[in-house]
């Protein structure tokens, strides 16, 4: 068996945690690096439902409101005139999420040598989607704060038998739509603010990150002209990655929402550059609908050319904007291109 293993990012298309999990093992079974619960009901959107929930929030109030039909479209908040914002007033509902789910885990996965993937927003996203950029920059703390109580309870919860998986749209896009002069600058930036929750986790806790350019509506953020913003934002992390705390995959994008990977070995030549620790694969975010078995065969040599960690296979993102069907496809192609 090949040595490649399957990152799935979080969403999958189906009614509940247990259908999402039985499709997954059935799919990709021992493939698998981690197994999400699929994010399914409520936080299929992502934040969307976390983001909803602060319109009853006693310390803001809604400046607009929004239905989550495209990134323009959603609700944006600012605190309160004469209130603080703080952690403890917050809850984003990570181990609400794990509590529901893992006993589901357990009863499903005991003959699986891999271990239940928790989906963490970065503090940075939530707070940016919540109060805009200019209220992210003022109040990012109370998000580090609250998503850094349910990482401990979590992690006290599971004995340790935890993958987290931090997620990075808005820090990737940032550094996409940065001039090439400049993205190392920024890369550095967003790679501290990604790394204040995971220096706050407990000693031994265990981390994916996931690289986005979004994906709401299959809709991408920003595009990139080649690799090279994933490998810097990738680079700058694992410069500013806390001691004690594992690193256990990069994914990132090499699509983007309903644009196919590129066919150019072009593209996927900046991978050369990743710095990542030698024991952290690099999960690559390229199974996509838009392209046959034959052409992703011939993508997945181009990244294994140019990267010099082992490669994971990946979508861009969560399936959980795809009909079940397509879901299901890529899943299928991704435990084909492990055996590649």
């Amino acid at each position: 068996m090949s040595h490649r293993k399957c990152v799935l990012v979080g969403s999958i298309p189906s009614p509940d945690a247990e259908s999402a999990m039985t499709t997954a093992l059935a799919l990709v079974g021992a493939h698998l690096r981690s197994l999400p619960d699929g994010e399914t009901g409520a936080r299929s959107e992502w934040v969307a439902n976390a983001i909803d929930s602060l319109k009853d929030h006693p310390d803001l109030v809604l400046k607009r409101d929004g239905g989550w039909m495209s990134y323009e479209d959603r609700p944006e908040f600012a605190v309160r005139r004469g209130h603080t914002l703080t952690g403890e007033s917050l809850d984003l509902g990570y181990l609400t999420a794990y509590r529901e789910s893992r006993p589901v885990f357990d009863a499903l996965a005991t003959s699986h040598d891999f271990t239940f993937q928790v989906g963490i927003a970065s503090p940075f996203d939530m707070a940016m989607f919540a109060l805009g950029p200019r209220g992210a920059l003022t109040n990012r703390r109370p998000f580090v704060e609250a998503t850094s109580r349910d990482i401990v309870a979590i992690q006290a919860e599971s004995g340790g038998d935890v993958l987290f998986q931090i997620e990075l749209p808005a820090e990737l896009v940032f550094v996409a739509r940065t001039p090439r002069l400049f993205q190392a600058r920024v890369a550095a930036w967003m790679a501290r603010i990604t790394t204040e929750v995971v220096e706050l986790a407990p000693a031994g806790s265990r981390f994916g990150v996931h690289l986005c350019l979004g994906d709401l509506g299959h809709k991408a953020l920003a595009l990139a002209k080649d690799a090279t913003p994933v490998v810097t934002l990738a680079n700058a992390i694992a410069s500013r990655w806390p001691t004690g705390k594992t690193l256990e995959y990069v994914h990132a994008p090499l699509a983007a929402g309903e644009e196919p990977p590129s066919t150019d070995p072009g593209f996927y030549a900046p991978l050369a550059k990743l710095r990542l620790p030698s024991a952290t694969p690099f999960a690559a975010g390229f199974v996509h609908e838009g392209r046959t078995p034959a052409e992703l065969v011939q993508i997945l040599g181009m990244i294994e050319a140019a990267a010099p960690n082992s490669v994971d296979v990946a979508a861009a993102c969560g399936l959980g904007r795809r009909d079940p069907q397509t879901a299901e496809k890529i899943m299928r192609l991704s435990a084909e291109l492990c055996e590649a």
